[in-house]
């Protein structure tokens, strides 16, 4: 019996008519011991950070504050004003704002730290990150790969994919991005590595339900199990397997998901009904976060990564900043909050927030200075934050000049005293989970101050 004929045997023809390419990528493979979670989110078009992880008051140089002339301050939960001005001059009223400080610890925070401030014992903040660049497309991928751009092609991979090859491929889902820069290009990397790139949680939900086109559970199974079997009889046949060992892990994927009925993981309603205290109406990435914290419950997937913003303010700066972000640090501490009472799906005794590791990071930062139009424009510097139970909480690293907000060096590294760059973040990153770091990225040095 040939393909099409065992096909409309199980399911009739019209089904076989509506079975095509795979829409997404599902890898499955061999069982790899890992109890880690990852989690990047990537605050997209540049954050301000002088109101948030690297604050800023102070009227030196080309640094501006904030005023309550200039910043719509009823949203801001942290704001406090400062009633005279910090350099002694006699400018008129609204004056900036107090600096946010923990109890203990040498962390400082801008007003949009927002709820996040509760958790600070768990922050790990990296300041005067020189990113070398102003150009979304270079920051974003130098941020998320370690690595610039060569031309316009991206050159390594991103963190996404360094922690699925090293830790997910046993995972049905080894590494979901929702529209977050991921990358999967290197050698030595397995291709059940690649990210599933999905623009939003319902995308896939709407892939899944066209299996409801097909008779029952059984007959989806045989035709999936069918169509591994044909790739991979091809890969075997082909001088250049690649392509068709892909297909064989697409329909083994596809084979797991329709077994394990993973529609409502990617349905918006349930998310929404299950994870109630999200702020979904203020917060534009609040389903991506409930969606990854229900793979995690479900060990559907290793690594989630999401795309939070826009924070390109060249326009009003300060009407615009403080309150995005403030709605993400908000929604990092509902996360949290989640984590810590959400039991950990193989590990009875222990949390999800034990085994969850957190990575933000931004394309750069904005300039001191504030434009014409109350903006403030591209900037080579940036400060990322983790939240990881292999990195020291209440920890600041690295720092920008107080004046002119560039990036300080940080400490003598094996090519001598420099400031922190990106490389150096995700080096740091991919050695506390016990992986090699020249495994996936040319350069940066692991930074030994920050990790427990």
């Amino acid at each position: 019996m040939n393909r099409r004929n065992f096909i409309q045997s199980i399911v009739g023809g019209t089904a076989a008519a509506a079975l095509g390419t795979p829409l997404f990528r599902a890898f499955a493979g061999p069982e790899i011991a890992s109890d880690e979670y990852f989690i990047f989110i990537h605050a997209q078009g540049a954050w301000d950070i002088t109101v948030g992880l690297d604050p800023r008051n102070e009227r030196v140089g080309l640094i501006e504050p904030g005023s309550t002339n200039t910043i719509d301050i009823a949203p801001l939960k942290k704001w406090v004003s400062r009633t005279t001005p910090l350099d002694g001059s006699t400018a008129a009223s609204g004056y900036s704002f107090e600096l946010v400080t923990p109890p203990s610890g040498p962390l400082t925070f801008g007003p949009a730290i927002g709820d996040l401030l509760r958790h600070y014992a768990r922050l790990t903040v990296v300041n005067g990150i020189a990113m070398n660049t102003v150009s979304h497309q270079d920051g974003t991928a130098f941020s998320a790969t370690g690595r610039h751009l060569a031309g316009t092609k991206t050159s390594g991979p991103s963190i996404d994919t360094m922690m699925a090859n090293s830790f997910g491929l046993g995972q049905l889902l080894p590494a979901v991005s929702i529209n977050y820069p991921s990358s999967f290009i290197g050698q030595g990397l397995d291709r059940r590595a690649v990210p599933l790139t999905i623009s939003g949680v319902g995308t896939l939900a709407a892939s899944l339900k066209r299996s409801a086109l097909y008779e029952s559970l059984g007959a989806r199974d045989g035709v999936t199990a069918l169509l591994s079997q044909e790739a991979l009889d091809l890969a075997n046949m082909s001088a250049n397997p690649d392509v068709m060992t892909g297909m064989h892990l697409q329909y083994e994927g596809l084979r797991r998901m329709n077994r394990e009925n993973l529609v409502d993981l990617f349905t918006d309603t349930y998310l929404r009904s299950k994870y109630t205290n999200f702020a979904y109406s203020t917060m534009s990435a609040s389903v991506n976060a409930a969606f990854a914290l229900e793979s995690l419950t479900r060990n559907a997937a290793r690594c989630i990564s999401f795309a939070y913003g826009s924070f390109d303010t060249h326009f009003t700066n300060y009407r615009q900043q403080p309150l995005l972000q403030q709605n993400l640090f908000d929604l990092l501490a509902i996360m949290l909050d989640y984590l810590d009472v959400i039991p950990h799906p193989t590990r009875p005794s222990a949390k999800l927030a034990d085994h969850t590791h957190i990575l933000v990071v931004s394309d750069f930062c904005r300039t001191p200075n504030i434009n014409a139009a109350l903006g403030r424009d591209h900037y080579p510097n940036n400060s990322a934050l983790i939240i990881s139970p292999k990195f020291r909480g209440n920890t600041r690293f690295g720092a920008s000049d107080p004046e002119q907000l560039l990036s300080l060096p940080a400490k003598t590294f094996s090519d001598g005293l420099r400031p922190v760059t990106p490389a150096d973040v995700l080096a740091t990153f991919v050695s506390a989970m016990k992986a090699d770091p020249r495994k996936y990225l040319r350069d940066g040095e692991v930074i030994t101050e920050i990790l427990r």
